[in-house]
């Protein structure tokens, strides 16, 4: 058993076997996460945001969906992966904050793992997994050396996808 690498909100970290990445507190935000069966090289990703082209102070590439995969392939790149060894798995999203107007815009969660789908589909990196939406919060732990995705939730216990 390697070491538990933490990700932080609007970070991302990038290792490899025999070591895992963790993030704690997914709401809204989208942990993505990347992973290489053949170099056995894992990323993970903690993203509160859609897109860097609205917000003005975005210096932090990391946290937006749009430019976080994009630095993290980069990453993984280095440690010997091939991008299209690539698969994807995916958790958060939620729907924390229950507001009077029906507005899209306002559900910051399925904004979130929307982007990161459509994302995904236009890199061509296949999503295997998805544990986004409901309105609870995730604890996610991603092990290098099968790919698997340990979710830990309040109420609706452990699952490993």
């Amino acid at each position: 058993m390697g070491e538990i690498i933490k990700v932080g909100m609007a970070d991302l970290q990038v290792t490899k076997y025999p070591n895992s990445l963790t993030t704690l507190g997914l709401g809204s935000c989208v942990g993505i996460c990347l992973y290489d069966k053949k170099t056995k090289v894992i990323g993970m990703a903690h993203v509160m945001l859609p897109s860097s082209k609205q917000i003005r102070n975005n210096k932090n590439k990391n946290k937006f969906a749009d430019t976080a995969l994009i630095l993290m392939i980069e990453e993984m790149k280095k440690k010997g992966t091939v991008p299209r060894n690539l698969v994807a798995k995916i958790a958060g999203g939620a729907k924390m904050f229950n507001f009077n107007s029906n507005s899209e815009s306002m559900n910051v969660g399925q904004r979130n793992s929307e982007a990161v789908r459509e994302l995904l589909k236009l890199l061509k990196i296949k999503l295997i997994a998805d544990d986004c939406g409901g309105n609870f919060g995730r604890t996610i732990i991603f092990d290098s050396e099968n790919g698997g995705l340990q979710i830990k939730t309040i109420g609706h216990g452990i699952e490993t996808i």
